[in-house]
Parts: C-alpha cells; sequence; structure tokens
C-alpha cells in the first residue's frame, strides 16, 4: 500500500510549499518504520520496503563496492533532489563521481550521479517506469537501472537526451547485464535477485 499526502497538506495563502517545506513538515509526521518516504512532481508518496526489495538493493550495493572498491560513494535512500515540478527522491541505489561533494545543506548533487538503481514496488511502480526515469533523464543521470522483482527484469536505460533514455538493455533475472554498452565499465550479476 503507498499513500500519497498531496492533499492533506494545507497549503500557506494557497503559496505552493518548497521542496524544503514539504520535507520539513515530513520530518514532524510520524512516519512508520519501514516505509520509505519521497516527494514526486510535489506528491508526497509513502511506500513499504518489502523483503525481496531490500535483497536487490544490497546486491547492488555489494557488486559496486567489487567493482569499485569500499570507498566508491554508494548512497540508498538519500534525499536527493532533481529538476522538474518539486522532485525530492530517495533512490534505492546510487553511485557518486568520486569528485561528488555534499553542498552547504549537506546534500547531493544529482549532477554527480553515474548511476542509479531503483527496484520496483508494486505501488510506485508507474513513478519508475515514467515520472522518476524522465527527471532521471533530464538530469542526465548516464545510467538508470529499473529491477522489477514482479516480472523477474532488469531494464538498463542509458544516453540520457531531453526527458528520454536512449538506449535501453533488458535481461531476465538470472542473466548477466552488461553496462559497457552505455557507457558504464560494470556488468551487473543478477542471478541472486528474488522474485515477489
Amino acid at each position: 500500500m503507498t499513500i500519497e499526502l498531496t492533499d492533506r497538506i494545507e497549503m500557506a495563502d494557497s503559496d505552493e510549499l518548497s521542496l524544503d517545506e514539504m520535507f520539513e513538515l515530513l520530518e514532524r509526521m510520524p512516519v512508520p518504520e519501514g516505509y520509505k518516504v519521497e516527494i514526486v512532481e510535489g506528491a508526497i508518496q509513502m511506500s513499504p520496503q518489502r523483503d525481496a526489495h531490500w535483497e536487490i538493493i544490497r546486491w547492488i550495493v555489494r557488486m559496486l563496492e567489487d567493482r569499485f572498491g569500499m570507498h566508491v560513494k554508494v548512497k540508498s535512500d538519500v534525499r536527493i533532489d532533481f529538476p522538474g515540478g518539486r522532485n525530492g527522491f530517495a533512490p534505492d541505489v546510487v553511485k557518486l563521481s568520486d569528485e561528488a561533494r555534499q553542498d552547504a545543506k549537506r546534500r547531493w548533487s544529482c549532477g554527480d550521479i553515474e548511476f542509479v538503481a531503483e527496484v520496483i514496488s508494486r505501488d510506485t511502480r508507474e513513478n519508475d517506469y515514467g515520472k522518476k526515469k524522465r527527471a532521471y533523464a533530464r538530469a542526465g543521470v548516464p545510467v538508470y537501472v529499473i529491477a522489477d522483482p514482479y516480472t523477474g527484469k532488469c531494464h538498463a536505460h542509458g544516453r540520457p537526451e531531453g526527458e528520454e533514455y536512449e538506449s535501453e538493455l533488458t535481461v531476465d533475472f538470472g542473466e548477466k547485464l552488461d553496462l559497457s554498452p552505455l557507457g558504464m565499465d560494470w556488468t551487473l550479476e543478477t542471478d541472486q535477485f528474488p522474485r515477489d
């Protein structure tokens, strides 16, 4: 179950709240443990984390560390703001460039992202395949991977152009996903990814 809170936050003097103001309100709300909270195109969304979801995230992080070393800048469920109407995402897995530094507000820049992966949750799949994909392309994220435990497939998108990706590779769970055609020297092993 995903909860959308768009209608429950009152706007002061009918002005739209900024992304920071929305997150400040969220910090004061009792978010249930085990729920992920994001703002996608101005809509606040909470979705529960399932076991298969976490297992896939864990495997991706581990493979990034194996390939790029233990000092690789990998983040999970950390707020990063993206271009386009109020987009404050907490991507499942992000690899930042080695040169990436936090800004004065202690936030990472979407311009420093080299790779992002989202693991599909049943109720937020439309965001991952649609709104987030467009936002990632608009931000120039070079490689975007969607791991879908419901279909048992991984989709890799590369070569962002405007709001779209020009290249897509798809494999079934259990197959290797070679990201080098998309410009990333890395192969994602999907044989340990559980289905849901």
